[in-house]
């Protein structure tokens, strides 16, 4: 902004006013355009009118200007916070507001999503998904703890700290009973921790392994095998339905066979869901203890 385009002086020779043709001869006048004239026709005739005030802006005043807008140096403030904006940056905005640098880069900066205040440059925020937090208004939803720049989980219009979706939204394993937040595996349409789903003899990690359940117990093979199955009477191997050959086991009364060893001492037939005859303690088809 800058000053006007006239003088202001007292009058040393003989000059009529140019509008009402007094004699101007020792009183004060003013110079505009060629023109000599009275202050009085000056202000009424030839004085531009501040854009805020309204009012002309008079020869004894201090005149500012800015692409043909005209102020009293006194109304030149911040429209926003009445900040004198003489020798200061400044914008012109709408309706021909002057607003100063500070109140420009407040109504221009982006408004927090928590307390709708602006978000200034300088401010630590948070953003997501064009939305942006002054970091101490990044809350949980649940807990009302600041977030700030920790780890989260949206869910819908509301976010979460770890903690409070762990326990909100988090599968618990039904072993340990504490929340599943990564991984895990399903077993029987129940949820696990990977390192709970293990087996109960030697403790290894059965996910993505072959292992079998006995009364709530798991076990992998080595172990199944080792542990808990039984043994074959008739190869003293064990019994192990589902993991190596045949899959149907024999009891008869406190001894076990795989289907296939299940035959005839003496003459090898297999004897899995046929008539059989025990004597001495030995396993016959029907026709050998006849020959015996």
């Amino acid at each position: 902004a800058g000053p006007g385009s006239y003088t202001v002086g007292t009058m040393s020779e003989r000059f009529d006013c140019h509008y009402c043709r007094d004699p101007l001869h020792g009183k004060k006048y003013v110079q505009k355009e060629g023109r000599h004239c009275c202050v009085k026709c000056f202000e009424k005739i030839c004085a531009n009118t501040c854009i805020e005030c309204k009012k002309p802006i008079g020869a004894d005043s201090k005149e500012l200007h800015f692409k043909n807008r005209y102020w009293h140096d006194s109304c030149f403030r911040c429209f926003k916070c009445y900040t004198s904006l003489v020798n200061e940056p400044f914008m012109l905005r709408e309706n021909n507001k002057v607003w100063c640098s500070n109140c420009t880069a407040t109504a221009d900066a982006p408004r927090c999503k928590g307390c709708f205040k602006p978000i200034i440059a300088g401010d630590q925020n948070v953003e997501y998904k064009k939305m942006a937090w002054h970091k101490d208004c990044f809350t949980c939803s649940q807990c009302k703890q600041v977030i700030g720049s920790g780890s989260f989980f949206p869910k819908g219009d509301d976010f979460y700290c770890v903690s409070c979706h762990e326990h909100k939204f988090a599968k618990t394993c039904a072993k340990c009973k504490n929340p599943i937040t990564s991984g895990g595996l399903t077993y029987q349409e129940q949820p696990w921790h990977s390192e709970c789903f293990i087996c109960s003899n030697c403790k290894k990690q059965l996910g993505g392994k072959r292992f079998t359940a006995v009364e709530d117990q798991f076990y992998c093979v080595d172990c199944y095998k080792e542990c808990v199955a039984k043994k074959c009477a008739g190869c003293k191997n064990p019994i192990t339905a589902g993991f190596g050959r045949g899959t149907s086991v024999v009891n008869y009364e406190d001894e076990s066979w795989h289907d296939y060893c299940f035959k005839c001492t003496k003459c090898a037939r297999g004897l899995a869901n046929k008539r059989f005859v025990c004597h001495n303690g030995k396993i016959y088809c029907a026709e050998c203890p006849k020959r015996l």
